[in-house]
């Protein structure tokens, strides 16, 4: 799987109430959650994102609570993957679980607003086309793969009782 798109620079420690305030929390609606997703820093974010777009920061992101309508709402803006040098663990698998891809990059404080990047996740690459620069990256396990293209961990799991 890849994805092209371009970067949306964040900081250290954005936290789920970052990402997505507690009071839109009354729906699990993907679209209606990224109508507010990273309104804290950016209010016409949702506007702007375009599908593919992927989002940068730095260490732990996604702290705070353990709440699924942060990725969701990130996913729901047509990101296709989360960069960060760190990420908060219970984000992380909740990330994967919706089937949003997440890359620990210890490098991504390299990576500018606006610069084009190439992720190869097969092959655990990340090409920032702008700078020209290739970073690597740990590759996920294969299931943890299939759960991500499959859109997420329930879907996955339909996917495989479907073909029993």
């Amino acid at each position: 799987m890849e994805t092209r798109g371009k970067a949306w620079k964040f900081g250290y420690h954005v936290n789920t109430d970052d990402i997505i305030a507690a009071k839109y929390l009354n729906t699990t609606d993907e679209k209606e959650l990224s109508s507010h997703c990273m309104e804290t820093f950016n209010a016409d974010f949702h506007k702007k994102v375009m599908k593919g777009d992927m989002i940068v920061a730095g260490e732990n992101f996604g702290c705070g609570s353990s709440r699924e309508h942060a990725p969701l709402s990130i996913k729901g803006c047509g990101i296709s993957a989360v960069i960060a040098k760190s990420f908060a663990r219970i984000f992380l698998r909740n990330s994967i679980n919706i089937g949003l891809p997440v890359i620990e990059l210890k490098e991504a404080e390299n990576i500018k607003q606006g610069d084009v990047l190439e992720i190869d996740f097969e092959n655990g690459t990340v090409l920032n086309v702008t700078g020209g620069r290739k970073y690597s990256f740990k590759r996920y396990p294969e299931f943890l793969q299939e759960i991500i293209q499959s859109g997420g961990l329930m879907k996955w799991v339909a996917q495989k009782k479907a073909t029993k």
